[in-house]
């Protein structure tokens, strides 16, 4: 029996609340959402009566629950708890309640461990579900084989844990994410009918056509309005999220939404004392659209006690700028340069290790190039430090190409099939994590690097999936095994340099999870420098994270990976709303486009503390060639917007746009930024606020700017506008 002595127990923060009825044999989740206040004992009774749906004709001749693990002894004939087999039997798990803990914050929030025994097979399992202050639900499981004398000894083969937590009706539209390599985190809705949506990665990390954060909301909704649910996977490897509605729904509830980590066929085997730990899943709700998802997500990021407390330097990242090319004098050259603008954070990348002329040889070979750094790199790295700025190395370190001293030495380092590896990616090849002499290899490697030249950053990045993740002369599956190293590879790293940061990396964003990012510091959004394609992967990727954590750098005309040629002022103010950077060879700028790029850094240096620690706003906008974004700091008092055109409209003139995040009872002041220039603009003047607000501060009530709404310029394609609004004393 529960060790609670309450049936009906509450969890509420900021706003929403989760209610579970510990029933048995397994309890079941009554409400999700929205905060129902502090419950009276004839409250939860009302909630216990109106949880069962009517007995169907040709059904049950009970009532179908949906529960906390669900199964088909209860009727439920969707995605399972947990499915598996010991030896092929023990194939129709009866979870029951053993134990149950609840712990109310006084901050709100709070945590409740529900323990559940599965005979058949001998399963003990665990479901903690921990409501964040800012109204974020994570929820762990665990399953484990209980190591008892009469256990049978084969090993019990689990094939996938899924969490998952009930859907009103009104929950109708999907919305979450696909993409490709420079064009990361590409939104794409579907209306929810019957059957299961189900997204699953197979590349050994979350990918380029990551689903990222899957949305269910109300038909419609927007970045403003609208009641929305979610989940995030924070797992680093192969996922699978799913939406599922069944025509007699679940329980009384109408549909589930969850996830896991996908799992491969024989991968986890659970022997007597085993236990598999599933990945965390984070669920949201929010009454007020995608701002209000994004916002509680933020926050949660922002509380935890490894966000970054500093300020986010601002970047200059080597690889665009010179390649391959390591020259001792052009990069001293280029960090003075750096230095000279504004620059507090100097990175060298990819080139600089041994028989690293190009991505074709050298991966894996984890010292410095003694042909093209004959004093290693610490002439570079004190030259940087003495101008005032950080160093910063690129590293891959879970890839190998086949052409190095590591793979030749090594080869059964190298990840995949007994039958040998197939085909490279990039020319490279997977490193077996796993394997404790490769694990140790890299931790040896990292350290010393880190120590010998004083690193204060690591660009981490990961090329290449993990195509036939199998390794041993049995081809044993990996892929779970090789994120598992992973975590405690750079957890170990860290434990011996604390003050080091490090940056997700893969392709640009294909590694973008909170299991990442418990352990790292920031992640790379994309490869994609571009400015136009910037936009939307930076406003997407801010669903889920929080500018501060996000690289956002700019870099040349045309662009390394669209050849579009595009203004420097649109390049500068796209990459103001992130982690900022230059991706540039800016050494061979021009006086005026210097002069810019150092305004450029001092804007953001002066904006940094409204930019890393404000709210996210984002307007809905019928015209999908604008965009309407900014970020308002936690009091109001201060906001900046960008208004953005992508593309020429069929409508001369934008209407009135309305500012999001503002008080419509507060007076305000707006101003237009210069620091960077002006946008090329598409009309010959006005309109009159934005002539005057040119000059200076105009003083505008909120009214006009929160609900009437601005009348915008006319921008012309690929251009933007910076403006800034406080708060009038």
């Amino acid at each position: 029996m529960p060790s609670t002595p309450a049936r009906i127990v509450s969890l509420r923060a900021a706003g929403t609340c989760l209610v579970v009825e510990l029933s048995e044999p397994v309890p079941r989740v009554l409400h999700w959402g929205a905060d129902l206040g502090e419950l009276t004992a004839a409250d939860g009774e009302a909630l216990v009566l109106t949880a069962d749906a009517a007995i169907l004709n040709n059904a049950l001749d009970i009532p179908r629950r949906f529960t906390v693990w669900p199964t088909e002894a209860e009727g439920w004939h969707g995605t399972p708890g947990h499915h598996g087999h010991l030896a092929g039997t023990a194939g129709a798990p009866r979870p029951a309640l053993t134990d149950a803990e609840c712990r109310e914050d006084p901050d709100g929030g709070g945590e409740l461990v529900l323990r559940l025994d599965e005979p058949a097979a001998g399963l003990d399992i665990t479901l903690t579900y921990t409501l964040d202050p800012s109204g974020v639900l994570a929820v762990a499981s665990s399953v484990t084989r209980r190591a008892t004398p009469d256990a049978a000894p084969e090993p019990y083969d689990l094939s996938q844990v899924t969490t998952l937590l009930p859907l009103p009706r009104r929950a109708g539209e999907i919305l979450d994410f696909t993409g490709k390599w420079s064009r990361e985190r590409s939104p794409q809705r579907r209306r929810l009918g019957h059957g299961t949506y189900a997204r699953e990665v197979r590349r050994g990390k979350p990918g380029l056509d990551s689903p990222y954060l899957v949305t269910v909301g109300e038909p419609g909704f927007g970045f403003r309005h609208g009641e929305v649910w979610a989940v995030h996977v924070a797992w680093s490897g192969d996922q699978r999220y799913l939406v599922e509605q069944l025509p007699e729904g679940a329980g009384a509830h109408a549909a589930v939404l969850g996830g896991g980590e996908l799992l491969r066929a024989g991968e986890i085997r659970l022997a007597p004392g085993d236990t598999y730990d599933a990945p965390v899943c984070h669920f949201a709700w929010s009454r007020d659209g995608l701002d209000g998802l994004a916002a509680r997500f933020h926050t949660l990021l922002r509380g935890r006690a490894t966000h970054p407390r500093t300020p986010r330097p601002v970047i200059l990242n080597s690889w665009e700028a010179v390649y391959f090319d390591h020259d001792l004098d052009r990069l001293l050259r280029l960090a003075d340069r750096a230095a000279q603008v504004g620059v507090e954070r100097f990175v060298l990348d990819d080139g600089w290790f041994s028989g690293r002329r190009s991505d074709r040889a050298g991966l894996g070979d984890w010292s410095v190039d003694p042909t093209v750094w004959p004093d290693g790199l610490t002439p570079l790295a004190d030259h940087v430090r003495a101008l005032g700025m950080e160093f910063g190395l690129w590293v891959e370190p879970e890839m190998v190409n086949l052409d190095s001293d590591l793979a030749r030495e090594h080869p059964d380092w190298v990840l995949g099939p007994a039958a040998g590896p197939g085909p490279s990616a990039r020319h490279q090849h997977v490193l077996d994590l796993a394997n404790p002499d490769a694990w140790t290899y890299l931790l040896q490697c990292l350290d010393g690097l880190v120590g010998t030249y004083g690193i204060a950053y690591l660009k981490w990045d990961h090329n290449r999936e993990l195509d036939e993740a199998v390794h041993g002369p049995g081809d044993r599956p990996a892929s779970h095994a090789q994120v598992v190293a992973l975590y405690r590879l750079i957890d170990a790293l860290k434990e011996r340099h604390p003050g080091l940061e490090i940056e997700s990396c893969a392709s640009g964003g294909g590694r973008i999870d909170l299991g990442i990012l418990s352990r790292t510091d920031r992640v790379w959004a994309s490869d994609c420098n571009d400015p136009l394609e910037r936009q939307s992967i930076q406003r997407w990727t801010g669903q889920l994270l929080p500018p501060e954590l996000v690289g956002a750098h700019f870099g040349p005309a045309p662009s390394h990976t669209t050849a579009r040629v595009s203004s420097d002022t649109f390049r500068l103010a796209t990459a103001l709303f992130g982690h900022a950077g230059i991706e540039q060879d800016i050494t061979a700028c021009d006086d005026e486009e210097l002069a810019r790029i150092t305004a450029w850094t001092a804007l953001h240096r002066e904006l940094r503390p409204l930019l890393h620690g404000g709210v996210t706003v984002r307007a809905d906008l019928e015209d999908e060639a604008t965009l309407l974004h900014g970020v308002v700091a936690q009091d109001g008092s201060a906001a900046v917007y960008c208004w953005a055109r992508l593309a020429t409209s069929r409508a001369a003139q934008s209407g009135r746009v309305r500012l999001p995040g503002l008080a419509a009872d507060a007076r305000y002041e707006v101003r237009v930024r210069t620091d960077l220039g002006l946008p090329s603009l598409h009309q010959t003047g006005g309109p009159a606020w934005l002539t005057r607000a040119l000059e200076g501060w105009v003083a505008l009530p909120g009214a006009v700017l929160a609900e009437a709404g601005l009348p915008l310029p006319q921008l012309n394609p690929e251009q933007a506008l910076l403006f800034e609004v406080r708060r009038a004393s």
